[in-house]
């Protein structure tokens, strides 16, 4: 059975439902939902240097006392994401201004001529989810919303 989140925002009308690609990035998958054990609301932003994305740092301290949030490998790894990707980013403690809390941040993509390039430098992300062909007009519509509107708060969860 394949696992799937459900991914939303209010005041943009953002309802979209994604398929964990576990086969395909297992560890990270695997972080994913283990994170999404309860629903969890992140504070996000549309990204500046990515392009078409709606950025979604995972707070610390939603991780605090997590054994399993640990080092994640590049598992289907992108530098050019694809609308409808869901990808799960890692930096390491100390590496991005440094910044002592590792950081994951998961990214909605949501249109062409996305890429991974932060001021850091290029960093592969793993595409963990993809949302489902029949909702990608209704996350671009909304992720659009987003960029006008600026923050909000996503809300994930996992599709029971």
């Amino acid at each position: 059975m394949t696992r799937r989140i459900l991914i939303s925002e209010a005041k943009s009308g953002l309802a979209v439902t994604a398929d964990v690609l576990e086969a395909k990035a297992p560890a990270n998958a695997e972080f994913l939902w283990r994170y999404l054990e309860s629903p969890r609301v992140v504070p996000s932003i549309h990204a500046i240097w990515t392009g078409p994305e709606i950025s979604c740092p995972v707070p610390p301290a939603h991780l605090a006392g997590a054994d399993w949030a640990g080092a994640l490998p590049p598992e289907n790894a992108t530098l050019h994401p694809q609308p409808g990707d869901v990808v799960l980013a890692y930096v390491p403690a100390r590496m991005w201004g440094g910044n002592p809390d590792p950081i994951f941040d998961i990214g909605l993509f949501y249109g062409p001529g996305a890429r991974m390039l932060f001021p850091i430098g290029w960093l592969a992300g793993s595409v963990v989810a993809q949302v489902a062909a029949e909702d990608r007009a209704d996350l671009a519509a909304a992720c659009a919303r987003i960029r006008q509107t600026g923050a909000c708060e996503i809300t994930f969860r996992r599709a029971e």
